[in-house]
């Protein structure tokens, strides 16, 4: 039967994998929807490498099930990996051959007609910033550079599907914010990325849907917003004054539901953010000269934090400890 246009390009449903006795994946199920940036999140073993090799058909599972575009990787794998683009964390390439033969060679294992290789070719060049060094050898490129040429080998056959396993792992900054603009980049024109990342900054307004995962099996998921509205339901609004301790006026006021202030900052869990104006006009009238008053939106460091500390047993934290990890 033909795959649904309107089925997810991933779906994986209660998807368990071990390696000899030890789990990988413990019942997994991600969904990922067609033209998004999926964020795999989670410690080194969470299981976010096992669950991109399954995707594409380099492992089978043991039971569970997925589906790529609809497709079983395992029975379907030639037809799942023409549509799908890996780049790993250390992408294998041909250092004693030119970066054009390395992707002049990839263009054959895709079966990219001949007339047509040297225009993707260049074309892939460009868009990552490889054309000035195609003649070079690659045992002389930087990280950076043998990152980029893994992007172009892993778009030149225009997949539908992207994989990234820690893309920016050993890039300076500058090459690596790069690297993070040209993802965003490529799900302009509809294709879907699953990105899987241990560092929270690269996620941070990059990813549609975040998905944490610990163990093998995935904590949650949904967008950043959602999520920070699911597990930081109050709101937050940060103070700072000249004199901070007069900030401590906050800590008994009825509508303030938590108040913690750490050397000039205090910061104030709420209801509503309607309160705010009264809680100003309370300190001004008191003579505390106020310096800043800011709502604050949980970061994703937050988040993960959160999560984790819930789904690990420790109850919610407390919210100095989270602000102060931001800050």
């Amino acid at each position: 039967m033909k795959p649904s246009p309107d089925s997810p390009a991933v779906l994986l449903d209660d998807v368990h994998k071990r390696f000899g006795g030890v789990p990988a994946l413990t019942g997994l199920s991600l969904r990922v929807p067609r033209g998004s940036i999926t964020v795999l999140l989670g410690p080194n073993g969470a299981g976010k490498t096992t669950a991109i090799r399954l995707i594409t058909g380099a492992l089978p599972a043991d039971t569970g099930t997925v589906a790529t575009f609809g497709l079983s990787p395992e029975t379907d794998g030639e037809e799942v990996r023409r549509r799908c683009g890996v780049v790993s964390a250390k992408p294998a390439l041909y250092d004693r051959v030119s970066g054009w033969d390395n992707l002049r060679y990839a263009a054959a294992l895709y079966g990219i007609a001949r007339g047509d290789v040297d225009t993707r070719i260049a074309q892939a060049a460009v868009h990552f910033d490889i054309h000035h060094a195609l003649d070079q050898v690659v045992g002389g490129y930087s990280t950076g550079m043998k990152t980029r040429l893994a992007l172009a080998r892993a778009v030149i056959h225009r997949p539908e599907l992207l994989l990234f396993d820690e893309p920016t792992s050993g890039l300076d900054p500058e090459s690596a914010h790069a690297v993070l603009g040209l993802i965003r980049q490529m799900t302009g024109d509809g294709t879907t990325v699953i990105m899987c990342t241990h560092l929270l900054v690269e996620a941070e307004g990059l990813a549609d849907q975040v998905v944490i995962l610990d163990d093998g099996t995935n904590l949650l998921e949904g967008s950043q917003r959602d999520l920070v509205r699911r597990y930081f339901p109050d709101v937050i609004v940060r103070f700072e004054a000249e004199e901070p301790s007069g900030l401590d006026l906050l800590s008994p006021v009825g509508c303030v539901r938590a108040y913690s202030r750490e050397g000039a900052v205090a910061t104030v869990e709420l209801d509503t953010l309607a309160v705010l104006p009264d809680l100003v006009d309370t300190l001004v009238r008191r003579g505390v000269r106020l310096t800043r008053v800011e709502p604050h939106e949980p970061s994703l460091e937050e988040l993960y934090f959160r999560v984790r500390s819930i789904h690990r047993g420790a109850g919610a934290i407390s919210p100095a400890p989270a602000f102060s990890a931001a800050r």
